[in-house]
Parts: C-alpha cells; structure tokens; sequence
C-alpha cells in the first residue's frame, strides 16, 4: 500500500442529492476530504459503515448511532441501542470487535440508576456480539440519548457493499417489518401488548446469526434497514446502478402484529414524511399506490434487519438456511432491468 493520495480529493455529494436528507449530510455537502488510498467505504456511498484497509488481510469497520429512548423499559432501550449500533458491522460482513458509547444524559431529571440499567441493557448484547465496552464519552444534556460507536474487523475483499445489485437477483428481509409504526401507537397508548412485545424482541435481535449465515453465500448487495424505510433504503442501494430497478412485493412483505391496523388508524411516524418527501421521485408510479401502502414502505425501522441481493440460484437456499437458523427470513422482492427506480408490486 502506497499511502495517502494528497493531490486527489473526494468532494462529497450535492446538497440531498445523494447523501439524503440528514443534518450531517447538508452540513458536509460540497466539502472536500484528500482522497486516502486506504479508506475502501466512505461516506459518500451511503454505505453502513465506513472500511479502512490497514493490511492485506485486514480492514477496520467503523459506525456510530445513538437516539433518544423509543421504549418506556430502560434495559431494553439500551439492548436496542446496542442491537442498532451493531448492525452496521453486520451489513458490512465485519466482525464487531469493540465499542465506545455515547450519552447525553439529564442528570438533574433522572435518576443515575435508570442509566445503569441501559448500560446493563447495553453490555448484555455486546457480549452476545463478543464486543468488549473500551469506554465513552457522557455530557449532561436536557434529553436523554444513547448509542455506540463500534468498530470491527474484515478481510478487505469480503467486504459487502449496498450497490452490487445485478438483474436476476432476488431480495431477502431478515426481520419483520413494522417497528417505526408499532413505537409512534405505543407512545400514544394504543398498542397492543402483544405488539409491543413483538416489536422489542425483533429491535433487540442481533443481525449476528442472519450475517453468519449469509457468509456462506454469494452475497451481491447488502444493508440494513433502518431509520430512511425498507424502500429509502432501497433507493440508497440504486443510487450507483442505474441500469437495474428493484421490485418490491407487497404482497411478500411481512409485518409485525398490528403494523398494518396502526397504519390505518393513523399511528405514522415523523419520520415516514420525511422519507417519502426525499425518495418518491424514485418510485415509479407512486400516484397509484395508497397513503397506507407508502406509509409501510417508508416506515422509520430501528434496528431493523438486513436486506440481501442473492443470485436466483442460491436465494431459496439462503432463505432456507436462515430459517433453519431462526432468522425471520422473507421473500420481499427481486432486481430487475431498469433505470434506477423502486418498482411497487401490489399483485402477485
């Protein structure tokens, strides 16, 4: 390896062009950064995590997440930050290897005992991951929030990108879908307890065993899907291959309990009008689908799970292995020939 490229630079995207419609994006567009012959991912991908090759054999994966509590239970608050955080590494096929955290927390207001509990909540799914806590960083602050940054390890040529999409290639979610809407019914009392309980276990569900399992595969694209929804997140995996579209099957997409009622009664969260506002101009005839079916496909997910592209070939072995696994694997799409665009299926 030659070391840093100093004469070349990487300006990052156009204002909401590509970066989406994040503070940080806006604040970092047009900037310039030297061009750093090590750095394999960077920000400008909209990638899960960031890859630095440090050898031949060996890349260090970074991300960070951190955000305000979306459950009453403060354990469990923490295992989903921590769940959430750590799922970054898992779509980049890395190994999590540490992790820092991150709290603002109103010392003044809450009792030191509840962030003992997250941080219990916290440890309890970093030592599932085999991720040892190195240490943190704490502010008081008037609300309280918490996250991870992690870091792991990867062979630089196993990395898994979002934008290796090829014609032909069939989609798997591995996590059900509904989180987003299931947390804004909660927070207005008027989710049931066994959706709740649905939607806690699968937020505090590693994408571990489901990254393990899919390692043994050929693996075209892969993220997660979080905060931008199943078909933001899509749009993001489009955005360097202009000549596929991808196809999503309503119909195949499978929710958590309650997901579609709340829909229909209303229960969206800020975040689904943000996402359809950013990415609608990439669904091809979105005129025609209803407010409750762009709802769902653009519903905030946390700690949502991974979104693989497999070739036809080997996607029904995926599946199966996954389920074998206890992974809550499902058939949501394939990619097809096209220009860059999400394609909304609602027939068989």
């Amino acid at each position: 390896m030659s070391g840093t490229k100093l004469t070349e630079y990487t300006q990052f995207a156009g204002c909401g062009a590509k970066l989406g419609p994040g503070l940080l994006d806006k604040a970092l567009c047009n900037l310039r950064q030297p061009k750093y012959e090590e750095l394999l991912v960077d920000f400008t991908t909209s990638d899960d995590a960031g890859v630095y090759q440090i050898d031949e054999d060996t890349a260090l994966v970074q991300t960070v997440d951190f955000f305000p509590p979306i459950v009453d239970d403060s354990y469990a608050f923490g295992q989903i930050a921590a769940a959430n955080a750590l799922s970054d590494i898992y779509a980049m096929g890395g190994r999590p290897i540490t992790a820092l955290s991150i709290v603002c927390f109103p010392a003044d207001s809450i009792a030191v005992d509840e962030l003992r509990r997250i941080m219990e909540g916290a440890l309890s799914k970093l030592e599932e991951a085999g991720a040892p806590l190195v240490g943190g960083h704490s502010i008081d602050d008037p609300e309280l929030k918490f996250g991870l940054a992690v870091s792991g390890t990867i062979r630089p040529s196993a990395v898994w990108r979002n934008n290796g999409l090829r014609a032909g290639d069939r989609l798997i979610l591995t996590k059900h879908l509904g989180t987003g809407t299931i947390n804004t019914a909660m927070r207005a009392n008027r989710a049931s307890q066994e959706s709740v309980a649905a939607a806690t276990r699968s937020m505090t569900t590693l994408n571990k065993t489901a990254a393990e399992i899919l390692r043994g595969f050929d693996v075209h694209a892969m993220t997660d899907v979080t905060g931008f929804g199943l078909a933001g997140h899509a749009c993001e995996m489009l955005q360097s291959s202009k000549d596929v579209s991808i196809r999503i099957d309503l119909g195949e997409l499978s929710l958590l309990p309650g997901t579609q009622e709340y829909i229909e009664a209303g229960f969206v969260p800020g975040g689904t009008g943000r996402n359809r506002e950013f990415r609608l101009p990439l669904v091809e005839h979105a005129a025609g689908l209803s407010d409750a079916q762009l709802n769902l496909l653009f519903d905030p997910q946390t700690s949502g799970g991974l979104l693989v592209a497999l070739p036809e070939s080997s996607a029904e072995r995926a599946r199966a292995a996954l389920l074998d696994a206890g992974v809550d694997a499902f058939f949501c799409g394939s990619v097809e020939k096209g220009t860059g665009t999400v394609r909304v299926a609602t027939e068989p």
